[in-house]
C-alpha cells in the first residue's frame, strides 16, 4: 500500500506530535516516548525514518513486536495505539498513532526498574514534574465554582508578576512556602488555567497564564 501523504508527515520533521525512529532497539526508550504523547496531547510515531527524515525501512514484524512490548510491558497502566503499514519507495514504515488519553499519568519503566511519567514539549520527551502529577491525579475531581485566594496564593502570583517565568525551586525561595504545600498550590492553580507549565531545557516553569 502506498502513502503519499505520508510524505508530507515526513517534511513537516519531529515536532509536538510526531517522532521518527530508524527502528526500535530497545522498547523501554520507545515506552518514554509513548508515555509522553499519551500524557500530552498524542502523536505520531514514524518508525523507519531516519531523524533527517530519510526513509530507512524496517521489517514490520519485528518492529511491531517491539511496539507491543514498549505500550503494553513497559507502560504502566498500557497505552492503546493503532498501526499502520506504508510502502514508500519499495520501503517499509509504520505509523504508530497514540491518542491523549483520558487516564493519565501513563509511566514508562526506567533500565533501572523505576517507573516515571514523561510529557512532550517540541520533540522532546521530559520528566513530568510533580506538580503535573498532582493535575493528573485530580482530573476526575470536579472544581469549585468559586475560587478565592490564599495568602500563599497571593505570594505566587506577586513573585510571578516580578519575574515572568520561574521553576518551583524559585518559587519556593521566593515566597517561602514549603516544597510539598507548594506542588498542591501549584497544581490548583494550573488547574484553574491560572498558571501554566513550560519547559525549559528539561526544567519545568510557571507562568502566569495570558
Amino acid at each position: 500500500m502506498s502513502a503519499p501523504y505520508i510524505l508530507k508527515y515526513i517534511k513537516e520533521g519531529e515536532h509536538q506530535q510526531q517522532d521518527f525512529k530508524m527502528r526500535i532497539d530497545d522498547a523501554r526508550k520507545i515506552a518514554k516516548t509513548v508515555s509522553a504523547f499519551s500524557n500530552t496531547s498524542g502523536g505520531r510515531l514514524l518508525i523507519g525514518v531516519k531523524d533527517n527524515g530519510m526513509i530507512a525501512g524496517v521489517r514490520a514484524e519485528e518492529e511491531i513486536h517491539m511496539m507491543e512490548a514498549a505500550a503494553k510491558m513497559y507502560c504502566n497502566p498500557p497505552v492503546d495505539y493503532h498501526v499502520q503499514v506504508w510502502k514508500v519507495d519499495h520501503k517499509t514504515v509504520l505509523e504508530i498513532t497514540i491518542q491523549q488519553s483520558l487516564t493519565r499519568p501513563h509511566l514508562a519503566q526506567l533500565d533501572d526498574g523505576t517507573w516515571k511519567a514523561f510529557v512532550r514539549e517540541g520533540d522532546q520527551n521530559f520528566p513530568a514534574p510533580a506538580v503535573l502529577m498532582n493535575v493528573w491525579k485530580s482530573e476526575d475531581i470536579q472544581i469549585e465554582q468559586k475560587y478565592f485566594h490564599t495568602e500563599k496564593e497571593k505570594k505566587i502570583f506577586q513573585v510571578l508578576s516580578d519575574n515572568p517565568e520561574l521553576s518551583q525551586s524559585q518559587i519556593a525561595r521566593s515566597t517561602g512556602i514549603q516544597r510539598q504545600f507548594l506542588t498542591k498550590l501549584l497544581a490548583r492553580l494550573v488547574r484553574w488555567k491560572l498558571l501554566e507549565i513550560t519547559f525549559i531545557q528539561g526544567q519545568a516553569r510557571f507562568k502566569l497564564k495570558e
